[in-house]
C-alpha cells in the first residue's frame, strides 16, 4: 500500500495540473471501489473549480468550489494516471474514475484490486469524516514532538513497530518507513512501546521526520504498482538501509562475526527488518 511519501508525491502531482482548474468533465465507470462511490459523484464534481489540495495521513483531499472535498485513498494498488491535453493513448486498464480539466488535462484513477476509495464531504466538516476523525497527528507537523509521542505510547505494551503502524498513534506511517525510521533511531521494532519515552522518543521523532522528508524528495518508493502521477518511478527504494535487505550487511556494522547482518521476522503479519547489533 502506498504510504505517506507516495501519497504526498501523488497529491503534489495532481495539484500541479488540477489546482485552480475547472473540472470540465468527471466520468465514473462503476458504482463502487472498496465502498460505494458517492451518489451522483460525476454531476456533483463536474463544473467545479479545484480550489486546493491537502493530504491527511494516506488520504488525498481535493477541495472543490462550493464547499465540498473529494477524499481519495489509493488502497493497495491504486494510482493516478495523468495525461496532457491532446494525448491520444487509450485509457489504461482498470480506470474507474476520470477527472478532465478545462485545460484538457486528464487524471484517471486506476485501481486493479479496487481497494481504494473516493468519497465527498463538506469541506467545513471534513475533519469529522469517519475515515479521518480517528487519525493521530501528522508526523511532519511541528506539533508532533517527542513529548507528544511519549504521551501516546504511555502504558502501551505492544511492540513499538505495531504502535507506530496504528494510525491513531501517528498518521500515515506504513511498514517501510517505520522500519527505516526505527533503524535511524537505533530502536528495535520489538521494543515495548511504553519504553519509547524521554530520550528514545526524542530520537525517534526526528528520525521519522527525516526519513519521510527524504522519501518525499525521492518521489517515494516504487514497489509493484506505485508510480508518481507523471508516470515516473519513485527512487527511495535505492536508499533503504534495512527494509527488504534481509541477510545483507548493515552499512554501520563490521559484518560477521560481530554482526550476522540485517534480520527479518514477522510481527503482526508484516515483515520487520532491523539490525540486531545496533537496534535495541
Amino acid at each position: 500500500m502506498p504510504e505517506l511519501p507516495e501519497v504526498e508525491t501523488v497529491m503534489r502531482g495532481l495539484a500541479a495540473r488540477l489546482e485552480g482548474r475547472v473540472l470540465a468533465r468527471v466520468s465514473v465507470a462503476r458504482p463502487d471501489l472498496r465502498w460505494a462511490l458517492p451518489p451522483g459523484l460525476a454531476g456533483r464534481a463536474s463544473g467545479r473549480r479545484v480550489t486546493g489540495f491537502a493530504r491527511r495521513a494516506k488520504y488525498i483531499l481535493m477541495r472543490l468550489e462550493g464547499g465540498e472535498t473529494l477524499i481519495l485513498h489509493l488502497g493497495m494498488s491504486g494510482r493516478i494516471v495523468l495525461a496532457p491535453p491532446g494525448a491520444n493513448e487509450p485509457p489504461p486498464l482498470h480506470e474507474h474514475v476520470v477527472f478532465e480539466t478545462d485545460e484538457g488535462w486528464r487524471a484517471g484513477f486506476v485501481d486493479p484490486r479496487r481497494f481504494g476509495s473516493i468519497d465527498l464531504a463538506l469541506t467545513a466538516e471534513e475533519a469529522a469524516h469517519p475515515r479521518l476523525a480517528c487519525l493521530g497527528p501528522e508526523p511532519l507537523d511541528d506539533g508532533f514532538t517527542g513529548a507528544v509521542l511519549s504521551a501516546a505510547l504511555a502504558g502501551r505494551h505492544t511492540p513499538i513497530k505495531a504502535a507506530l503502524l496504528d494510525q491513531r498513534t501517528v498518521a500515515g506511517l506504513g511498514n517501510i518507513y517505520v522500519c527505516e525510521a526505527l533503524f535511524r533511531a537505533r530502536i528495535s521494532p520489538r521494543r515495548s512501546a511504553h519504553t519509547v519515552a524521554g530520550a528514545r522518543a526524542a530520537r525517534l521523532v526526528p528520525a521519522i521526520k527525516a526519513t519521510l522528508a527524504e522519501a518525499i524528495a525521492a518521489g517515494g518508493s516504487s514497489l509493484r504498482d506505485y508510480r508518481q502521477a507523471n508516470g515516473e518511478l519513485g527512487y527511495f527504494q535505492h536508499a533503504w538501509k534495512v527494509y527488504g535487505r534481509a541477510g545483507e550487511r548493515c552499512e554501520l556494522c563490521p559484518g560477521p562475526p560481530a554482526c550476522p547482518g540485517i534480520a527479518s521476522y514477522v510481527q503482526s503479519g508484516r515483515t520487520s527488518f532491523s539490525c540486531p547489533r545496533l537496534q535495541r
